[in-house]
């Protein structure tokens, strides 16, 4: 299952006044973010859909991509088998306390370039 999903937009503020208008028929909401870095919203099952502005500080990549995984070993497994197939490592398996409490995550990248990312949040 897919935890998040983070996408590159030009305009920051365009962006986020039509996924707000866009999104209320489905009932997705704004549920958080930083002013000229970023906004989240929920779209169900604690699932998010991120838009990151360009300005400030240019992101990783244009798209990130984070799976929901059901154990630490399933993040390991994945760091493995994802660098086995050829992905760059781009963050080991390790806990990460600034995201969350019991966030627990790896990061590697495509063939294209894009931020694969397995975690698990057990908080």
């Amino acid at each position: 299952m897919l935890d998040h999903i983070t996408i590159e937009v030009s305009n920051l503020n365009k962006s986020k006044l039509f996924y707000e208008i866009a999104f209320a028929p489905l009932g997705y909401r704004l549920s958080f973010g930083k002013e000229g870095i970023f906004w989240a919203f929920d779209v169900g099952n604690g699932c998010l859909f991120e838009i990151q502005s360009t300005r400030e500080k240019p992101p990783l990549t244009h798209l990130h991509v984070a799976c929901r995984a059901k154990s630490k070993a399933e993040v390991d497994a994945f760091h493995r088998a994802a660098l086995e197939a050829g992905a760059a490592d781009n963050g080991a398996p390790e806990p990460r306390p600034n995201y969350a409490e019991d966030y627990y995550a790896c990061f590697v990248l495509d063939p294209d370039g894009y931020n694969i990312e397995a975690m698990i949040n057990e908080g």
